[in-house]
């Protein structure tokens, strides 16, 4: 299993980041992926699992350990995958998801794409008690190149990549409309946006 992998971030999409790693190019996919800018400047280092299954290999990273540990946590669940693991964990906030599951919140849970009532008692049954020691600073997002005080003067970019994103995590078309003149009174960065419309998409509904 690769742990991790430190390079400079060559590419950035609303599924993966690239990370060249000297010369090698490792493709992996993010919760977040505009929580990076591209630089040949800055390094960063991003946690990785490897999901290996018979037609598909794939590497997905995270900030940190603890965030990496959650992801693997939530692939253990019955009727959870990568992508709605990775979906839970783009929302950004894990101390609500934790106290989701240990106030047995089912109703807070569906609303994550691919999370359906069975699927969200499924995880309460199998992860209640055992989240307390991944709730702090260890799952914030710190290895970041992309602050939340950045502003942007071009929206419209940013915008459209993170409807994007919000696709590719799985949300609805009819679900991102909904909230689009939301985002349209904002100036924001493409993580900005994603954090504000899954801010409206899971606690507004």
């Amino acid at each position: 299993m690769i742990e991790f992998v430190r390079g400079t971030v060559a590419d950035v999409n609303p599924e993966y980041i690239v990370i060249d790693h000297h010369g090698l190019g490792y493709l992996i996919h993010t919760p977040n992926p505009y929580i990076y800018n591209v630089s040949q400047e800055n390094e960063v280092t991003v946690y990785t699992y490897q999901h290996v299954r018979e037609d598909v290999l794939a590497l997905y990273g995270f900030a940190s350990r603890k965030e990496r540990s959650l992801f693997m946590k939530l692939l253990n669940v019955t009727g959870i995958g990568p992508k709605g693991a990775m979906a839970i964990l783009a929302f950004g906030r894990p101390e609500q998801v934790v106290g989701a599951i240990e106030d047995e919140n089912e109703s807070f849970l569906v609303k994550f794409p691919g999370v359906g009532k069975k699927t969200a008692r499924q995880i309460i049954l199998d992860l209640k008690g055992k989240l307390a020691d991944l709730v702090d600073t260890g799952l914030v997002q710190g290895n970041v190149i992309n602050p939340d005080h950045e502003l942007v003067t071009s929206t419209m970019k940013e915008l459209e990549e993170a409807i994007e994103a919000l696709k590719v995590l799985g949300y609805a078309e009819r679900e991102i409309k909904k909230i689009t003149p939301i985002l349209e009174k904002e100036n924001m960065s493409t993580d900005q946006y994603i954090k504000l419309a899954l801010q409206q998409l899971v606690q507004g509904r």
